[in-house]
């Protein structure tokens, strides 16, 4: 069990930087990256990452198809309204496994968050947990992660030039709706479909 405030503290300090403008301000730079036959890691063979670039540092993200088995309510037992819910924590990546990462889905930015996608977050607010984990409906429109991925700057480029990952906007849907054990297997037809062209596309890209 981790407990919430270090956890908070550790997400802060991976991805708040210090960065001075609000997640309103900030623009929605999430991708899907999939991994391809080329990744042996087992960290990341046959998973899909939800990729964003903080305003400081390479690219993060949390990986969306890999459910633990641990439930949420072993995991923060302090919160009553998580006693009884199936709902479990993800495997977000090989970063600091012992810290929980918060994405939610929200018409409105949340305080001290990172901007993922037009409506999705990563949100660092104590007090903003602390209320979604208190609502009655706790786990709507929130995923919980162990963990995140991270490459340092041209890291993930160089990856994906040599053909370890493809490229795929990224939607609110897949993370929060799908079914885990189908979204690799979905992306990956889409991607074939799909082929994103790596050479020009890349060299003016973020990652």
């Amino acid at each position: 069990m981790i407990a919430l405030r270090r956890a908070i503290l550790i997400v802060i300090t991976v991805v708040a930087g210090g960065g001075a403008a609000s997640a309103a301000e900030m623009p929605a730079s999430g991708i899907f990256l999939v991994a391809t036959s080329q990744i042996r890691d087992p960290n990341f063979r046959e998973t899909v990452v939800l990729v964003t670039q903080p305003q400081r540092g390479g690219p993060f993200g949390v990986i969306v198809n890999r459910p633990l088995n641990r439930r949420l309510e072993e995991a923060l037992p302090q919160y009553e309204t998580l006693k009884g819910k199936k709902d479990v924590v993800y495997f977000g990546g090989p970063v600091a496994r012992q810290a929980l990462v918060f994405v939610v889905r929200s018409a409105q930015p949340p305080p001290r968050a990172i901007r993922v996608l037009k409506d999705v977050y990563i949100t660092v607010d104590r007090e903003e947990i602390e209320g979604l984990l208190k609502r009655p409906d706790p786990t709507k429109a929130l995923r919980v992660y162990a963990g995140h991925s991270g490459w340092a700057p041209g890291q993930l480029q160089n990856e994906i030039r040599r053909g370890g990952w493809h490229i795929v906007p990224a939607d609110a849907e897949t993370v929060f709706e799908k079914d885990a054990a189908t979204i690799w297997h979905d992306l990956s037809k889409r991607a074939a479909l799909r082929r994103a062209r790596i050479t020009g596309d890349v060299s003016g890209a973020w990652y």
